[in-house]
């Protein structure tokens, strides 16, 4: 019997466009994401780097275009968060302990919070027993130590435990270690399907 959910945050709970941002990047000459732009991006997630080095790091690759050009382009990947996925969230916190684990940097978290407001992004926070970011923590999925960590400090039972993610690379390392898994597949599945997808 599932007593506890770990939850991502893109393209579960917030709406993502990953085309616009490719796009907005290729609008300011980004012709590829490079290995040195993909390594700068593990380091700003895993917060290694500061927000300052992240930004001057892509303006390196694209000269001409200045911080707030770079700033707009990294944060159009970021769409809206429906307010149904908040409500189904708060009704499961009531009946399962909640985590949320989540890839991502400050400068998403940022704007994921300017634009919603305090209100909204507090009632997200406080459905679950502890929020962990990958730019905070210094780790990120698929890496093991991630789900080790949880399962250490929350003492989390892996066949007790429903983990919830997009990306099939997540899903499959979380399965190693015994969690029982939904790969939610984005634009056919969504996460208020989870009671009937899954027996919990």
């Amino acid at each position: 019997m599932i007593n506890t959910i770990i939850f991502d945050f893109g393209d579960i709970f917030i709406n993502l466009d990953k085309q616009a941002a490719e796009n907005a990047f290729k609008k300011l000459d980004v012709i590829e994401w490079n290995t040195d732009l993909r390594e700068l991006n593990i380091q700003f997630e895993t917060g290694k780097i500061s927000r300052e080095k992240f930004l001057s790091g892509i303006q390196r690759n694209i000269p001409n275009a200045t911080i707030e050009e770079i700033l707009a382009a990294w944060n159009s990947v970021l769409l809206d968060f429906p307010l149904y996925r908040l409500e189904f969230l708060q009704l499961l916190s009531t009946k399962y302990r909640l985590f949320l684990l989540s890839n991502t940097d400050a400068i998403h978290i940022d704007n994921f919070e300017q634009k919603n407001g305090i209100s909204f992004y507090s009632d997200f926070y406080q459905c679950f027993e502890k929020v962990y970011f990958s730019f905070e923590i210094g780790l990120r999925k698929p890496d093991l130590e991630i789900f080790k960590h949880l399962i250490s400090n929350h003492k989390l039972d892996p066949k007790r435990t429903l983990f919830v993610d997009d990306k099939k690379e997540n899903t499959d390392a979380a399965l190693t270690l015994g969690f029982k898994v939904w790969n939610l597949q984005v634009g056919k599945e969504d996460v208020i399907e989870l009671l009937e997808k899954n027996t919990l």
